[in-house]
């Protein structure tokens, strides 16, 4: 394994150590952010939760009323620097207000649909005209946005887009005709970010005013879920936008899409960790207000066990949400300092730490379902009831799994990314993946651990990532270019990635809590130990599957041999530890963290 570094690149936690101390982890937000996020709350309690079931039934103008008293508040221009009219808050703060929101089911669908990726693409790749023109207005809400790059024959592969836009005669305008779907905000946006092909194969980001010539909507989708969003579907017949509105260069449209994507994905995350802990909330205060056999039905050890698992994964994506927030906004200063404007920069930072957005939002969207589910179990028939919570809960949470890029598509991305980084030479896994196989054949690392505190958790991660380098460097040099078209090994392997990451990342908060003695120190070290314990067993899985469909003999052998010593872990009473952390929970009343 590489040595520690002080700062991380995207991906390079499989092949060094990560100090804790350079690590931001939720507990150190500061008092202004912690006073923007009890707005931020006190608006969604205030103005949004008592008005679900109206939002649900799409009231008219009852959306768009609750988007600008967002705006009054400025929680729609925090991303937007000051002198385009925004508060120009950073990162870490911006995903703060993206979880606060999470909870607000479809108003939380159509705020981030307007302040992430109806709003970015103009901040981070329009001209100075027009972030002039479309930035204050969309800071404030006086215009909403949406944006356009799914279409009927093009979901997952969106570069196969067929909307196609040509210059006018003259030279003045650009005409656009085509078909976009499932675009959330369409039925009152009036700025739409548009992606079509240019000559037929150059693929282009536009923004198209709604009241341009040739531009219509459909009628409202009728969805399983987030039903209080609007969905149409919109028209692009001879429709005619200045040529000022294309929107960076010509066929450099996938930048665009694929950077504001990056963007969505982790922000996807943040929302879908507000409405865990939300949920969370929900089913501890049922769970003590129930009462079955004499006993409130949190006394019971079957409740308990769903209140504990609810929390650990919730524990678990909070932790590589923040920290991986924080490595965007270092990374940002960085390529700032090397001279690049803020809008490149920031947009670079997004870039370098991709992967972890796409296990940011493969695991926020999983955790969330996953507590949605046992959320309704929790509340038994009345789990089932539309007159309670988790109804909207759960039909609402299905969605986040599709959105930003499906779990598979990003699964299979992860992996892309980190093999493509390393053909590049910017992350050395093939050197360390080799000298594995070398390891495996010479006499096995026997030693224990010094007994510090840490030292057995730490030994089991540095045994992940070598099961990690492992089964990917044998896979990649077995199947060379096959390996992108077997999207069953590329679906464990990017599980191996993700489980490895998520309690890495619960590791550095739990050390870091410790060494500065806080509060949470404690219940953050008894979901460690069980995030350890699962997570071996978890990854000895994937890499079994992935060895016993690419490999044979001797080599299948290596492999299995390898995935056994490297995922060893300290044995841990799971029952006992899940009851100390679901007494937490109980005593506090709700998720307490």
């Amino acid at each position: 394994m590489q040595t520690t570094q002080t700062h991380s690149i995207g991906g390079d936690f499989i092949v060094k150590e990560t100090d804790f101390n350079e690590v931001f982890i939720p507990e150190e937000f500061n008092e202004e952010q912690k006073m923007m996020a009890d707005a931020c709350n006190e608006f969604l309690d205030s103005e949004v939760m008592n008005k679900l079931d109206a939002i649900d039934k799409q009231e008219p103008g009852l959306i768009v009323s609750l988007l600008n008293k967002a705006g009054e508040l400025g929680l729609l221009g925090t991303a937007i620097p000051d002198g385009y009219g925004g508060l120009g808050k950073d990162f870490t703060t911006n995903l703060l207000l993206s979880e606060k929101q999470g909870k607000g089911h479809s108003f939380a669908v159509a705020i981030s649909a307007h302040t992430c990726i109806g709003s970015l693409p103009t901040l981070f790749f329009g001209t100075e005209a027009q972030k002039q023109k479309y930035l204050p207005k969309l800071a404030t809400g006086e215009w909403k946005a949406a944006y356009c790059l799914t279409e009927p024959g093009s979901g997952s592969d969106a570069l196969a887009a067929k909307t196609k836009a040509v210059r006018s005669a003259d030279g003045k305008s650009w005409i656009l005709n085509g078909q976009k779907m499932w675009i959330t905000n369409a039925g009152f946006a009036d700025v739409f970010i548009v992606f079509a092909q240019v000559d037929g194969d150059k693929f282009t980001g536009f923004i198209i005013e709604r009241n341009s010539s040739g531009f219509t909507v459909g009628e409202e989708e009728h969805k399983m879920g987030i039903k209080g969003s609007s969905t149409r579907q919109v028209f692009l017949t001879d429709c005619k936008i200045p040529k000022e509105n294309l929107l960076g260069e010509i066929g450099k449209g996938h930048k665009i899409a694929f950077n504001i994507l990056n963007m969505g994905r982790i922000k996807l995350s943040a929302a879908a960790l507000g409405a865990a802990k939300n949920t969370s909330s929900g089913s501890v205060k049922y769970a003590l207000d129930r009462m079955q056999f004499g006993k409130r039905i949190a006394e019971f050890g079957a409740i308990q066990h769903k209140l504990a698992e609810q929390a650990i994964r919730i524990f678990a994506v909070e932790s590589a949400l923040y920290r991986t927030g924080k490595n965007i906004e270092s990374a940002t200063e960085s390529f700032k300092s090397q001279g690049l404007e803020y809008a490149p920069a920031h947009m670079a930072g997004v870039e370098e730490f991709a992967i972890e957005a796409s296990i940011l939002k493969v695991n926020g969207s999983e955790t969330l379902d996953f507590c949605v589910d046992e959320g309704v179990q929790i509340y038994g028939g009345y789990g089932y009831s539309a007159d309670y919570m988790m109804d909207r809960c759960y039909r609402d949470s299905r969605i986040n799994r599709i959105f930003e890029g499906t779990n598979e598509i990003n699964r299979m991305l992860i992996v892309d990314m980190l093999m493509k980084r390393a053909m590049k030479g910017k992350l050395n896994l093939m050197g360390p993946a080799m000298a594995l196989q070398k390891e495996l054949m010479g006499i096995p690392d026997m030693s224990g651990t010094d007994g510090e505190p840490f030292s057995n958790e730490s030994k089991a991660l540095t045994g992940f990532k070598k099961s990690i380098l492992l089964i990917a460097g044998y896979s990649a040099q077995k199947l060379m270019q096959k390996l992108e078209s077997e999207q069953e090994v590329l679906m464990h392997i990017a599980d191996m990635i993700i489980e490895t990451y998520l309690t890495e990342s619960v590791f550095l908060r739990a050390r870091k809590l410790a060494v500065l003695n806080h509060a949470h120190a404690e219940v953050a070290q008894l979901i460690m130990k069980i995030l350890f314990f699962e997570t071996a067993e978890k990854i000895n899985y994937h890499g079994k599957c992935t060895a016993l469909s690419v490999a044979s003999g001797d080599e299948q052998r290596m492999l299995l041999m390898g995935l056994k010593r490297f995922t060893k872990t300290e044995p841990v009473n799971g029952v006992a530890l899940r009851r100390k952390i679901a007494g937490t929970l109980i005593e506090k009343g709700n998720y307490w963290l």
